[in-house]
């Protein structure tokens, strides 16, 4: 018989995202397993770790022995459903509560009854308005009266749930979730975000932000700011702010924070935290003096009714962001307006220590840390989860103090504490690497080679998810080690180690898409939707097992029992995350939004004879470069430091083609610094290239706006154009028998190891038509509907929209189609297999409505590519120019309106302007540009190919038409012959033109770069 208990509060706090419940402050529940399931305030349903039910707060009116639970799965990002014990009340009344006044309902099939109840009742209902099938269970047991309502593909998950408390035990079965059952997609995910309230979503941004998830956090921030209101709005727009200062964008920082300013003057939390993220801003812009005079500014006075609030409650989400860079986990209870004020001046205080360090005032600096940690002590002892990493942070610069003053054994402690407080609340987190990453630092530079090198072997396998903003310096005495080692197993490691370095403009590319994606309807944004909150649901377990574990050390009573729980439970749940990704990695979107780390065993397992991978890593102060064939691999470390690679590209870029007057200028070569430039980057390996016919070539940095096929292999090269242009009657511009790179062999740019294994593993396309050609704009009117339109589309809002757009003009200067029908004339075969759309065929809306664009192999587009923003300190808007077409068009098919495509190619092209190079000067989000100098080669490219492209030929700056050199190149391109290879087909195209004394200047040849798999076939 069940046990009946008297109606209290749950232990519980609210659900984060409808997920997961914020434990309390000081202590994990002690739930044994034999423990009736009607005294558990959390109980499992079913056997496979995906779902269960939370018991919920009694509602008024609620009898002493009614229970309401909510069922909570692992993979849905709100709760799917309720489950209702009734004392007393009517079988018929229990029905009617469930089921809705104004549902439609009809009977369900048997199958979807709960085992235990009599006069058992399935329902299938839906409401006006809503197609979604929800699903309803009623049933009678020991004088009790059972319901089940929730979403009907979680319909598993109702029928165990309600078996479970009606048996009062818990209940084999496996939860399983169809996810094309229902009948409108899109409606089904509709339903589930409108569950989702708009503060959960501000949880999430928080929960990004505290993994050191900057790009993520700053989308969800960006998204609660719109949709929040008064306080929280101001609260998430500091944040968006904060987030693109982390990642760099300062220009769009400040504009935030100014926009926020206004909401934070008088209270005296959000001014607080205004002023600490202005701190975090100026520290990231390596500006101390502005970090502490942003700490000295006058923070308003408490009033008399925030004085009377203090001791009031408030969300958990306003606790977490305390650290600039943080941990990643839940957070430890409510805290109390005058605890936040506390802990907030506590993070100012560490602030003020960082800034006071980089100036040099090291004592000083020191006891501004001391006083920040016994600030945080002096809340709740200490005990607030969410500050734990700040702690950590404080004892690893404490202990980089000790170590400046010789005390290595002091610094090694203080180290370890720090560890070991992470690794007890936050195993394998961001936090754990950086802390673990500090005391490896300190075991390479005490000359513990061997210790330094197991302990980061160790934090690279356990990284998990994204690793934290600081790997790059972490990591940088690491990749010392490993080029001084010089063997193949240290060339494994570095190459394994360099995968956690991920770009900023990567990461931001990878959120909007991210974003784009999980706001789908098909069966891949289901599974996305389901893979995100898995591993979110990971995280926190693997959190809640490491303090079981620490409690069952401490010898603590049940403990023991519930560490079983926690690792079973955290079994069940990596399984079903592995076989979700397993499904995912099936859809090109995904695999878009993902880059799993490889070994290097596997990448040379993908490479065949006559291939080689080269991959550049650029940490602060010095860049490595690693080489890797089927049958051998080497790294190294540069002669040169990334400041003068960024030099010597910036004077090749200069020499290329640079903007003067709205006039594109070419230069003689630097071919000098291309020589340079190859020296440094091969090093040790120049004597291996011969045997190399493919190169595989992944930049970091500046060298992302470089093509590697200009690259000059040998000095007679310079010597000879040297001596010859010595005659001031030479050509400077001749530079016919240079030994370039791209003349000896096909290069194929990579964008990371997982991204060329995973295209060349792709299948191919299995597309009927062969090509599909789209360019020419129509120019427009002036004073047209859409040359007005023109004038106010430039992706800004707020007071700089009028100045943030994208004039009319730009659209009057269409590319010639000219390539396009040489391509598609070479390419021959009937209308069905070869198409070409330019002028007012050729609009984002006819695009975007297209359902045969799947159909075609190759697509090639020759437009303007806008990466660039309208007017400094302007966000750009990542977009390839069209034709205007219905009402709802703005001449622009967008970065996200792209990776909602819908391809199945072979090969895009892209011959417009810019699509694989610098972006601007203003921050982007969208395409990965940003102020800090990064690069839009994982924009528009990534987006196509999570559209469904599989290679992308993208050009690395204005496309010539001078001497018809891009007509010629692209004619060479598709005259190569059935099974020739996408990069050799280029490659032959190139020499064409490289042995043209007009057309010899890598302008005119060396912009287009192949990225993906160049050793593809172009044409089959």
């Amino acid at each position: 018989m069940q046990a009946d208990r008297p109606r209290r509060a749950t232990m519980f706090g609210r659900l984060a995202a409808g997920l997961l419940a914020v434990l309390a402050p000081l202590a994990l529940p002690q739930q044994a397993a034999s423990q009736s399931v009607g005294l558990r305030d959390s109980v499992p349903i079913g056997s496979n770790g995906l779902c269960e039910a939370q018991i919920q707060t009694p509602r008024p009116g609620q009898g002493l022995f009614d229970r309401s639970y909510q069922v909570v799965c692992r993979d849905a990002a709100s709760a799917v459903g309720s489950l209702q014990v009734l004392g007393s009340g009517s079988f018929e009344a229990a029905l009617a509560q469930a089921t809705g006044a104004d549902a439609q309902c009809r009977d369900g099939d048997s199958a979807s009854l709960p085992q235990g109840l009599s006069e058992a009742r399935s329902l299938v209902c839906t409401r006006p308005g809503n197609p979604v099938e929800r699903l309803v269970l009623v049933g009678r047991s020991g004088g009790r009266i059972y319901a089940a309502s929730g979403l009907a593909v979680y319909r598993d998950a109702l029928r165990l749930g309600l078996t479970t408390l009606a048996t009062d035990r818990q209940v084999a079965g496996t939860v399983e979730v169809p996810l094309t059952q229902a009948a409108d997609p899109q409606a089904f995910a509709r339903a589930q975000a409108e569950a989702i309230s708009e503060q959960t979503a501000l949880d999430e941004a928080y929960r990004r932000s505290n993994a050191g998830n900057f790009a993520e956090a700053a989308e969800f921030f960006t998204v609660s700011a719109s949709t929040l209101t008064g306080r929280s709005a101001t609260e998430a727009q500091l944040n968006a702010a904060l987030q693109q200062s982390n990642l760099g964008n300062f220009t769009q920082a400040r504009q935030l924070f100014a926009e926020a300013a206004p909401g934070t003057r008088t209270d005296p939390v959000l001014a607080r935290l205004a002023r600490n993220y202005a701190a975090i801003d100026a520290l990231n812009r390596a500006s101390p003096a502005g970090a502490l005079l942003a700490l000295d500014t006058p923070l308003p006075e408490l009033s008399d009714s925030v004085e009377a609030s203090l001791q009031l409650q408030i969300d958990n989400a306003l606790s977490e962001r305390l650290a600039a860079e943080s941990g990643g986990a839940q957070v430890g209870g409510r805290l109390t307006v005058a605890e936040r004020i506390a802990l907030l001046d506590a993070q100012g205080t560490y602030l003020r220590a960082s800034a006071l360090r980089r100036q040099g005032d090291t004592a000083s600096a020191d006891a501004a840390l001391r006083q920040a940690y016994g600030s945080i002590l002096a809340v709740r002892e200490g005990r607030v989860v969410s500050m734990l990493w700040l702690r950590a942070q404080i004892l690893g610069e404490l202990a980089d103090q000790a170590e400046s003053r010789g005390n290595i054994a002091e610094a090694e402690a203080l180290h370890g504490e720090a560890g070991a407080m992470v690794e007890r609340t936050y195993p394998a987190s961001p936090a754990l690497v950086t802390a673990r990453g500090q005391l490896a630092g300190l075991y390479a530079r005490t000359g513990r080679t061997a210790e330094a090198t197991a302990l980061y072997r160790t934090m690279v396998a356990d990284s998990e998810g994204t690793p934290p903003a600081s790997t790059r310096r972490l990591f940088a005495p690491y990749f010392r080690l490993l080029a001084e080692q010089g063997t193949q197993a240290a060339a494994a490691d570095l190459f394994l180690a360099s995968q956690l370095l991920q770009r900023p403009g990567l990461a931001q590319t990878q959120a909007v898409l991210a974003r784009e994606l999980s706001a789908g309807s098909d069966e891949a944004a289901q599974l996305f939707r389901q893979s995100i909150n898995l591993t979110r649901a990971v995280e926190v377990l693997r959190g809640e097992q490491a303090q079981a574990a620490d409690r069952a050390a401490q010898g603590v009573q049940g403990a023991a029992t519930l560490l079983a729980e926690k690792t079973t439970a955290l079994e069940q749940l990596r399984q079903r995350q592995l076989e979700v990704q397993q499904a995912l990695a099936a859809y090109p979107r995904y695999r878009a939004v993902s880059d799993p780390a490889m070994t290097l065993a596997s990448l040379q397992q993908a490479l065949r004879p006559g291939e080689a991978y080269l991959k550049v890593v650029m940490l602060d102060e010095s860049a490595y470069a690693l080489m890797a064939s089927p049958d051998g691999a080497q790294a190294w470390r540069l002669s040169v430091r990334p400041a003068e690679i960024t030099a010597m590209v910036a004077t090749l870029r200069d020499s290329i083609a640079v903007e003067e007057g709205g006039q594109t200028i070419t230069y003689p070569f630097e071919i000098a610094t291309a020589r340079n430039l190859a020296k440094a980057l091969f090093g040790p390996a120049l004597d291996r290239l011969g045997d190399v016919r493919h190169l595989v070539f992944e930049p970091d940095g500046a060298l992302l706006s470089l093509p590697a096929n200009l690259l000059v292999m040998d000095d007679a090269s310079v010597d000879r154009y040297l001596a010859r242009i010595a005659d001031p009657e030479a050509d400077p511009y001749d530079f016919r028998g240079t030994a370039w790179l791209g003349r000896a062999m096909e290069v194929t740019t990579a964008v990371s190891p997982a991204a060329f294994a995973s295209v060349r593993q792709a299948r191919a396309s299995d597309a009927r038509g062969e090509y599909l050609g789209l360019g020419q704009n129509l120019p427009l009117v002036p004073g047209s509907t859409a040359a007005q339109v023109a004038g106010t589309r430039g992706g800004a809002a707020g007071p700089d929209a009028a100045r943030c757009t994208w004039g009319s003009g730009t659209w009057n200067n269409p590319i010639s189609a000219a390539e396009l029908r040489t391509a598609s004339s070479l390419l021959g075969g009937d209308s069905r297999s070869v198409e070409v759309l330019t002028g007012g065929e050729f609009t984002d809306s006819r695009l975007k409505a297209m359902d045969n664009l799947d159909e075609f192999r190759i697509l090639h587009f020759a437009t303007h590519g806008l990466v660039t923003a309208p007017q400094p300190g302007c966000p750009p808007r990542p977009a390839l120019l069209t034709s205007f077409g219905d009402q709802d068009s703005d001449g622009l098919l967008t970065f996200g309106e792209i990776f909602d495509l819908s391809l199945d190619a072979d090969l895009v092209i892209l011959s417009a302007c810019n699509t694989a190079s610098t972006g601007g000067l203003a921050a982007s989000r969208e395409a990965g540009v940003t102020s800090g100098g990064d690069f839009a080669l994982d924009g528009l490219v990534r987006a196509f190919v999570g559209a469904g492209g599989r290679t992308v030929v993208a050009s690395h700056w204005p496309v010539p038409d001078d001497y018809n050199a891009t007509g010629r190149l692209i004619a060479g391109f598709f005259q190569a012959q059935p099974g020739v290879a996408i990069g050799e087909a280029l490659r032959q195209a190139q020499l064409a033109l490289m042995n043209d004394a007009e057309t010899s200047h890598p302008f005119y040849w060396s912009a287009f770069a192949v990225v993906g798999d160049g050793a593809a076939a172009l044409r089959r």
